[in-house]
């Protein structure tokens, strides 16, 4: 940790080039020779990306940051918060602690926080944070987090583990047995030292998979932040042995979208149809959820086709995703399309449908954007139909 990066002068430029173009910065003669200018420009890349993403971290004096790789893969403010609320207890170990963020907001829940991270520079780097964050609740190990673990001799409320994969895992195939720390071949040894525990994922990683490889889970959370699928949630609890629950969420600035199903329960079948007055898109938690009847019958409403996970109704319900008025429904034929939508402005979304958005453009020189949106997609007669909808949210 390079301490000389606090120099006020420093941290004055930094702040002056927050969302500068660092390729044109590193052109420049570095106006601070005692100090490398890659670390410089390192501090201005990753401060310019924590600024949405770490607003807390931003505003706050004198915070020095790892890569902005780093800063990249770490959770954001509101996805940790989320995570802080699904714990609770006297104290909780980090097995992975990276830069800190969710151990923040653990510690606004748990008073006795334990952040190991296995590279010593970054463990520092924290520390320091965490004393300009004026944070006292949370104490850095550096080094092998199992040792730790093992060393500290402690019965925990909760052990956090966010494994990353192996750099030499080869193919896109994600298993957790492919990370780092191993989850299912430590879990036993986990569970000696707590009841429970919560694991983060990618969202790349499949759920069924993720259930096949872990035991006593107890819920799994599909978070979003603004329609965009960001971390998956394991909880497990050593004493838990029922139903899933599956729970998305959708973290918007103004509001947060749920919805919560259980895993293999007996559920009704949804009914078909075809399109009425209104169409619904489920988020993107939803769909990574794979509730597609759930949602449809929770909220009462057709679906469109077995595969298309689209949904209609006459009336108008609220609905965790985004809402359409449906002003005309045409077919996919050439005439149609010449006559209605040929040269138009639209926003395309195709939903089991043969062609891509791509394509669909190009052959009927569709230019994008506009205030017009059409589904492609089919219809429960498996006839492929072209949905021209107004939004409604």
């Amino acid at each position: 940790m390079n301490l000389d990066l606090l120099n006020p002068k420093i941290q004055e430029f930094i702040d002056l080039n927050i969302g500068a173009s660092i390729s044109k910065l590193a052109l420049q003669k570095n106006p601070f020779p005692e100090v490398e200018w890659i670390s410089i420009l390192n501090q201005i890349a990753a401060k310019s990306k924590a600024k949405s993403k770490l607003p807390t971290w931003f505003s706050t004096a004198n915070i020095i940051y790892p890569s902005k790789i780093s800063v990249e893969q770490t959770s954001s403010e509101i996805t940790a918060l989320y995570k802080a609320s699904l714990v609770s207890g006297e104290n909780l170990i980090d097995l992975t602690g990276g830069f800190g963020i969710d151990d923040y907001y653990f510690s606004k829940k748990i008073k006795n926080i334990v952040h190991c991270e296995i590279n010593t520079e970054l463990s520092n780097i924290v520390s320091h944070n965490f004393n300009q964050l004026n944070n006292k609740f949370i104490t850095c190990y550096s080094g092998d987090s199992s040792e730790t673990l093992a060393k500290l001799e402690t019965k925990w409320d909760w052990i956090y583990i966010d494994p990353s994969r192996r750099s030499d895992t080869k193919g896109k195939v994600f298993m957790l047995k492919d990370c780092l720390p191993n989850v299912p071949e430590n879990l036993d040894f986990y569970f000696e030292k707590a009841d429970s525990i919560l694991i983060k994922t990618a969202p790349i990683l499949d759920i069924s998979a993720g259930i096949n490889e872990l035991k006593h889970i107890k819920s799994i959370h599909i978070i979003a932040v603004e329609n965009e699928v960001k971390e998956l949630l394991w909880e497990l609890n050593k004493h838990y042995n029922g139903t899933i629950a599956i729970k998305s969420v959708n973290l918007l600035k103004e509001t947060t979208e749920t919805f919560e199903f259980n895993l293999d329960e007996n559920h009704e079948l949804p009914s078909f149809n075809l399109p009425k007055k209104y169409l619904y898109e489920p988020n993107s938690a939803i769909m990574k959820s794979g509730g597609f009847d759930q949602v449809a019958t929770s909220y009462k409403l057709d679906k469109l086709h077995k595969h298309s996970h689209l949904y209609t109704s006459d009336e108008l319900v609220s609905f965790p995703g985004r809402i359409f008025e449906i002003q005309k429904c045409i077919p996919y034929a050439k005439n149609e399309m010449k006559h209605y939508l040929e040269n138009q402005k639209a926003n395309i979304t195709t939903r089991n449908f043969s062609d891509s958005v791509e394509n669909i453009r190009k052959k009927w020189k569709i230019k994008d954007g506009g205030n017009l949106y059409c589904f492609f997609t089919t219809d429960e007669n498996n006839t492929k139909i072209v949905l021209i909808c107004d939004k409604i949210k």
